[in-house]
């Protein structure tokens, strides 16, 4: 386990123990400890608080629960690939880099690089700045998909994933130019804020490849966001390529409207 601090509080907690199917953070917290994630939930009892989950890579699910295949459904599959926290190569209290294998069947298909850093931004704000990059390690190409792409319409998710805390009434979700979860669901937008009972999450885009990849958004069903990487077609990757994403996620305590959500987003991503 690792512990991310940030104004002198822990504010996060990284779960690396053997036997989980992926390193994940949980619980997160604001600054003043609301938290706001949420670990396997009875509704979905494979969403792990967050961190980077993805459905169908190569035909292995590296998200948990059942597989969709078309023409069938959501199927129970003997599919599932693991996560391995190998190590970090740097490990601060407010961050660290570490190295993890993406393996199935006993080999490896991915080794990936993920940096997280935490940021204060004011008093009652503070931001995780997470970058992943995947490398195909096989000497054959690989395709990252989702349920979306093999036949579930709207079920475009994988890559970036955060499961927040499930309350009596659904969050309020919105981006600069769109409210609620029809209309912000599959939109491309630099920034999507997640507003709950007391706290508030705005997840931004930190690079112009991670701003092109559209949202994907519960609130009716269950409150989780999250940044599609397969959301029109499979998105493939050659021996050796490195897929690279970098998501930026305030979180606030407080109700944040849309030009308190958008001046935080803007500090937190950066230049």
């Amino acid at each position: 386990m690792i512990t991310l601090t940030c104004r002198g509080r822990t504010v996060a907690r990284y779960l690396t123990a053997p036997g989980l199917p992926r390193p994940y953070f949980h619980p997160v917290t604001t600054l003043a400890g609301v938290p706001v994630t949420e670990e396997r939930p009875a509704d979905h009892v494979h969403h792990l608080g967050a961190g980077i989950a993805v459905p169908d890579v190569d035909g292995h699910n590296f998200w948990g629960g059942r597989t969709y295949v078309r023409g069938r459904g959501p199927t129970e599959l003997d599919n599932h690939g693991t996560q391995h926290h190998v190590g970090c190569t740097e490990h601060r209290p407010d961050g660290f880099t570490a190295d993890l294998s993406w393996t199935a069947d006993g080999h490896e298909l991915l080794r990936e690089r993920r940096t997280v850093r935490a940021t204060g931004l004011d008093d009652t704000a503070w931001a995780l700045d997470l970058t992943f990059a995947l490398t195909n390690t096989t000497p054959a190409p690989l395709s990252f998909g989702s349920p979306q792409t093999n036949g579930r319409p709207g079920a475009a998710y994988g890559g970036f994933f955060w499961r927040a805390p499930k309350e009596p009434r659904p969050p309020h979700v919105f981006t600069p130019a769109a409210d609620g979860e029809e209309a912000v669901h599959g939109s491309t937008a630099g920034w999507l804020a997640l507003a709950g009972d007391g706290w508030t999450l705005v997840h931004a885009g930190g690079d112009d490849t991670t701003r092109r990849d559209p949202w994907f958004v519960r609130t009716a069903d269950y409150p989780g966001t999250g940044s599609s990487l397969a959301f029109a077609g499979r998105v493939p990757l050659h021996p050796g390529e490195t897929l690279r994403r970098r998501v930026v996620t305030v979180v606030a305590d407080g109700t944040l409207d849309r030009n308190a959500a958008a001046v935080l987003a803007t500090r937190a991503v950066g230049p």
